[in-house]
């Protein structure tokens, strides 16, 4: 059977969402470049990606549905059910994952009651492991809406999800202030960001990726910082200079002691030696 059209929005809603649209529009030289940001608009209306929702964008864009779902079925941002006020995502990528963020993702699966990209009964937390975020300087990572809550262990985002649930005042490590998934939604269509102290947030990277930066404007840096979160260690003796021309630590075999004095190693041997 032919599939029925979709239902449409209410004629308040879609009126409203039309004004917002001729605006997201208007910010491109073609009319199909604005299909991301208008589909963070309908998903900021339902909270997901309704059929409802791509059919809107379809007409205000001059595309086709098929068009539209190839997009919205393609990236993992974009709701394809009803979920909840807040996105909570554990990373499981390797280093998360070694450094314990597998065992929050179980841990927080058996607290809640739900599995993976299931949502709460209360409507309140959808949980879903996620893949790297370019924060591997602070795992293991989970992220709410987006937003960084950095060094987690099992018990401390049991609590974060508690207090996301009863109400309470939760803060990322960094970045702007919490919001719900619909605030954050609208914010990704390219809306302003009204939150207080939002303009004023930062993110940042950790000392550990900023060494790396450092050596390559040619800076001296004189200490290595552990990943671990220790204490500093003095930076190796044939470590490569500001301007050499190596310079990552990385190029060659040496032993890993000055970056961290509890696991010493040599270089690995040779197979046959």
């Amino acid at each position: 059977m032919p599939q029925l059209p979709a239902p449409d929005f209410p004629a308040d809603v879609r009126a409203r969402l039309e004004t917002d649209a001729k605006e997201i529009i208007a910010r491109y030289p073609g009319s199909r470049s604005a299909l991301l940001p208008l589909l963070h608009l309908v998903q900021s209306e339902e909270g997901y990606v309704s059929r409802t929702g791509m059919a809107f964008c379809a007409d205000q864009l001059g595309l086709t549905t098929a068009e539209v779902t190839a997009v919205a079925t393609f990236y993992t941002m974009y709701r394809r059910k009803p979920s909840g006020d807040y996105q909570v995502g554990v990373c499981t990528n390797t280093l998360c994952a070694v450094m314990g963020g597998d065992a929050i993702f179980d841990e927080l699966k058996q607290h809640l009651g739900v599995g993976n990209d299931e949502t709460t009964e209360d409507g309140k937390v959808t949980l879903e492991h996620i893949e790297c975020n370019a924060a591997c300087d602070f795992a293991p990572v989970v992220m709410v809406n987006w937003e960084f809550f950095d060094n987690q262990t099992p018990d401390s985002a049991k609590q974060l999800v508690d207090d996301l649930r009863e109400g309470r005042p939760v803060a990322p490590t960094r970045g702007a202030p919490l919001c719900t998934y619909k605030e954050t939604a609208r914010i990704l269509a390219g809306f302003p960001d009204e939150r207080p102290g939002a303009v004023e947030a930062t993110g940042g990277a950790g000392p550990a990726s900023l060494i790396g930066l450092r050596l390559a404007r040619g800076e001296s840096t004189q200490r290595v910082v552990s990943p671990r979160g220790g204490d500093d260690a003095a930076a190796p003796k044939d470590a490569p200079q500001p301007g050499s021309q190596h310079l990552s630590s990385h190029d060659a075999p040496q032993d890993t002691s000055a970056s961290d004095p509890a696991h010493p190693a040599g270089p690995a041997a040779e197979e046959g030696e």
